[in-house]
């Protein structure tokens, strides 16, 4: 069993996924902002659960928005744990509004939380995993990189960062025994509250101006759900229990992505050749090698 830090578990898919794991066996630290504080009822709900049915499951304050708050929960992780073996980025935000209307510092306030946060956390994780010459990187990401779904721009934006940081990331961590996976869920509609807590665009006026496309915005819940087949159960427990069943697999048998959509996006057909793409382009560089992770 692994020691395993997630991002973001106060609620949503990282909730569910601490659960998950510390059912199967694993030593979980759900962090998030401010445990004592504005997430203290949250906290207290997965330190009663973890009593109850007498799992690891603990909690540690994170704010991703904070080196030293990364570098603080790591250390607390290693103190108590002795070790720490995996990380899932899985802290983000989602915004919905008409793209020009966002200033560019909300654009930038995006980017901060869905992707530099990434850099924060695993400038804290690498240099014990490094030391180790094991471990993995587990990344939450999402399939609107490949579907590009319209009134989300900053944030599909700060998801293609996200992507893109972890990918090439993963050449690097590589040689040193690291795994990456990037796991990408679809749309959910129930059991988050991304839609729930999405933030609007500042600029009022600017959003007037697009009033013609309001219905649009307006209905993107049930034009979401109208992409899943009828009766399948579209809950994003699903993302949690892929994430238990890959952390569970050998070293050098976990996949490199794994797409969990029920919208039908057709996301794994364009990964194989985005993959194939790359890795023919790393091949004629002569760093073929950095595809795999080095024994």
């Amino acid at each position: 069993m692994s020691v395993v830090l997630v991002t973001g578990a106060s609620t949503g898919i990282g909730n569910l996924t601490v659960k998950e794991l510390a059912a199967a066996g694993h030593t979980v630290y759900a962090s998030m902002r401010d445990p004592e504080g504005r997430n203290r009822a949250r906290a207290g709900e997965l330190l009663a659960l973890a009593e109850r049915d007498h799992t690891d499951l603990r909690v540690v304050e994170l704010d991703v928005r904070s080196q030293e708050s990364a570098d603080a929960a790591v250390q607390t992780v290693l103190a108590e744990a002795g070790q720490l073996d995996v990380v899932v980025h899985n802290a983000g935000h989602l915004a919905l509004g008409y793209t020009e209307a966002f200033t560019a510092e909300e654009v930038a306030d995006m980017f901060d939380v869905n992707a530099i946060s990434v850099q924060r956390v695993n400038r804290a994780a690498l240099p014990h995993l490094r030391a180790r010459r094991s471990g993995t990187l587990l990344y939450v990401g999402s399939t609107t990189t490949v579907s590009v779904p319209p009134f989300l721009g900053p944030y599909v934006a700060s998801k293609f960062a996200f992507d893109a940081l972890a990918q090439v990331t993963s050449y690097e961590v590589s040689q040193f025994g690291i795994e990456t996976v990037i796991v990408m869920p679809g749309a959910f509609t129930v059991g988050t509250s991304h839609f729930a807590n999405a933030s609007g665009a500042r600029d009022e006026a600017v959003s007037a101006a697009y009033a013609e496309l309001d219905p649009l915005v307006d209905g993107y819940g049930e034009a979401t759900e109208g992409l899943f087949e009828p009766g399948v159960d579209a809950h994003p427990v699903s993302v949690a229990r892929e994430i238990t069943r890959i952390l569970a697999l050998p070293v050098g048998e976990k996949p490199f992505r794994s797409v969990i959509d029920f919208t039908r996006s057709n996301v794994d057909e364009v990964n194989t050749v985005n993959r194939a793409s790359s890795a023919d382009f790393l091949t004629r560089m002569g760093m073929g090698s950095l595809l795999e992770v080095k024994r």
